[in-house]
């Protein structure tokens, strides 16, 4: 294993600098793959994954992404599951659906909700934290009982924080590593709600909360064994923040022959458009809402047969109210997506805020759709402009290039067969979980 211990260099991995205490430890352990247990690297590991907001169904972006990877690496290793679940899921369920785990566990546990006197409490206590309240809400003292038993009867290589929404209930500093899995840069999507915030009082407390969150995501950087972003940009801003800690990136996946069979069972409509996510995480209303007032008109005075098909999970009233005016189908969950994006002409993701990486774009792509994205809709994705996607950032030119596509049909079809093959090539979930595997084993010997 070489390390180079100069500061502005690169380390093997895409790693960035570590202090010159762990590069040392790093060089003496080559061989070994956990701390004080000399184990081959191609055995087994005994890992703890931790999340809060649980696993099944796994009807969201970072809940299939931990899904996929939880059940390539059980396959391989000895995965424990620790997890919630809220009332109206099943537990049972998740067990059922992670065959191959060593043990899953959910407790039960409810987050505040936005509107409800809870999430004002924790909002007014969290201002004495220094926890923004999206983590000051989500310290779950059953969860961090069952961590710290689990790590003292158990003998794991490694914990995995999954989200950071579950490191508060983690030891970060101890004798197991642990990783922190970023499915996002968490203060980034903070700054960008201050950013499109137009009422000052609500600007104020945004601003407020997302430098905490920077504090805090940065402060658990420097404590984690390592940190693995879900995309390169991820990982450089991640870095920057963190200068001397080690940050690593895989890539996003996909159920290629889940979604691949659909194209070959729906048929898609001319003038029709589809957008699919979960309608209760703030951005996906808020690239809705912008989409209906300020996009769609635009495009329905050029081709005004074009439909809107807004498919996820706990739609507000705020957006069935919208939708309503605009002839806009809300669907509310669903138990399957494709055949909404197989019916659809073109895939749109007009996302003004957010973070990480959308795996929609992945499926709509695996399923040969054409996508029009926003720049922060596609971010972190490794997609060439023109080949397998079109972006477009303000209203105007947002409308144009989707009146241009829907009335294009050799392009639209150029473009979603170039992204459906470079998923088939590239972005398979048992690619990622190697990928995450080999981060783990690199993490053991840091």
């Amino acid at each position: 294993m070489n390390i180079t211990v100069s500061k502005n260099k690169k380390l093997p991995g895409n790693f960035y600098r570590l202090d010159d205490r762990r590069i040392s430890r790093a060089k003496e352990k080559d061989r070994v793959v956990t701390r004080g247990d000399n184990t081959a690297a191609n055995e087994r590991l005994n890992i703890l994954w931790v999340k809060v907001g649980g696993l099944w169904p796994a009807n969201t972006g970072g809940r299939l992404r931990s899904f996929h990877i939880l059940s390539q690496l059980s396959k391989k290793h000895n995965v424990t599951v620790l997890t919630t679940h809220s009332p109206s899921e099943d537990p049972d369920a998740l067990k059922q659906q992670l065959p191959f785990c060593h043990r899953v566990v959910s407790l039960p546990y409810a987050s505040p909700k936005r509107d409800s006197m809870r999430f004002l409490l924790s909002l007014f206590k969290s201002w004495f934290s220094p926890l923004p309240v999206d983590l000051y809400k989500n310290r779950i003292s059953g969860l961090q009982n069952a961590v710290q038993r689990l790590l003292k009867e158990e003998k794991y290589n490694i914990c995995i924080a999954d989200f950071l929404f579950a490191v508060p209930n983690v030891p970060l500093k101890g004798s197991v590593p642990t990783i922190f899995f970023a499915h996002n840069v968490e203060y980034m999507i903070w700054k960008r709600l201050c950013r499109n915030e137009s009422n000052p009082f609500k600007k104020m407390l945004l601003e407020l909360e997302w430098r905490k969150m920077r504090n805090f995501e940065t402060g658990v950087c420097k404590q984690a064994g390592m940190t693995i972003a879900v995309s390169q940009e991820d990982c450089n801003q991640l870095s920057a923040a963190a200068p001397d800690c080690a940050v690593s990136a895989i890539p996003t996946g996909v159920d290629v022959d889940y979604f691949r069979s659909a194209a070959e069972i729906f048929k898609s409509k001319p003038f029709e458009l589809v957008f699919t996510g979960s309608m209760d995480w703030h951005p996906n209303e808020d690239a809705m809402l912008y989409f209906i007032e300020a996009i769609l008109p635009v495009i329905r005075k050029s081709i005004a047969q074009v439909t809107l098909t807004i498919v996820g999970r706990n739609p507000s009233r705020k957006l069935y109210d919208a939708a309503s005016k605009a002839d806009v189908q809300v669907t509310g969950t669903v138990d399957d997506i494709r055949p909404y994006v197989d019916q659809a002409a073109l895939y749109i993701v007009p996302l003004r805020i957010g973070g990480g990486t959308r795996l929609k774009i992945f499926e709509a792509l695996a399923m040969g759709k054409a996508v029009v994205s926003t720049t922060i809709g596609a971010e972190g994705l490794p997609l060439k402009e023109g080949k397998h996607i079109v972006r477009a950032d303000d209203a105007d030119s947002f409308a144009e290039t989707v009146i241009m596509l829907l009335r294009d049909s050799k392009r639209r079809r150029m473009l979603g067969s170039a992204g459906q093959q470079l998923m088939e090539e590239k972005y398979s979930w048992s690619t990622v979980a190697d990928e995450f595997e080999a981060r783990c084993r690199d993490a053991l010997v840091l």
